[in-house]
C-alpha cells in the first residue's frame, strides 16, 4: 500500500460524495464502475444504470453527507474504504437521516480507479 494510492482514493471519495450532493451525473458516470453493486441501508441494491437514473429523478436527493473514521486499505487493484457515513437525504420524497458504517470498494480498471461496490450497515 502506498501513501500516493491512499491519497488518490481519498480524493476520489471526496469527489464522489460531492457529486452525490450535487446530483452530478457526469462525474458519477465517470467514477462508477460499469459493474457497480450499490447496496442501500434498507438492503435494496442498484447497478450503475439504475443508481444514476434514481439520482437523476431525485429519488435519492442528498442534502448533507459527512463521512468519519475513514480507513483506506489499498491492495494492488482494489481499495477498501471503511468508515461512518451520516447523511440527510430525501428518498422518493421522504426525509431520512442515515447513520451507517460502510464498506466502499474501488477497483483499478483499465480506465483507472472506479467505484465498484458499497455496503452500509445502519448504526442503532
Amino acid at each position: 500500500m502506498t501513501d500516493a494510492a491512499v491519497k488518490v482514493i481519498e480524493q476520489l471519495e471526496e469527489r464522489r460524495y460531492e457529486a452525490m450532493r450535487r446530483a452530478d451525473l457526469t462525474v458519477l458516470g465517470e467514477l462508477l464502475s460499469e459493474n457497480l453493486v450499490y447496496t442501500h441501508s434498507n438492503a435494496a441494491s442498484d447497478d450503475k444504470a439504475s443508481y444514476l437514473e434514481k439520482v437523476a429523478a431525485k429519488i435519492f436527493d442528498y442534502h448533507r453527507i459527512a463521512h468519519e473514521d475513514q480507513i483506506i486499505r489499498v491492495h494492488d487493484k482494489a481499495a477498501l474504504v471503511t468508515g461512518v457515513m451520516k447523511a440527510d437525504v430525501s428518498v422518493a420524497g421522504t426525509a431520512k437521516t442515515l447513520n451507517n458504517r460502510y464498506l466502499a470498494v474501488w477497483l483499478r480498471e483499465d480506465a483507472g480507479w472506479r467505484f465498484a461496490a458499497y455496503g452500509p450497515t445502519p448504526i442503532s
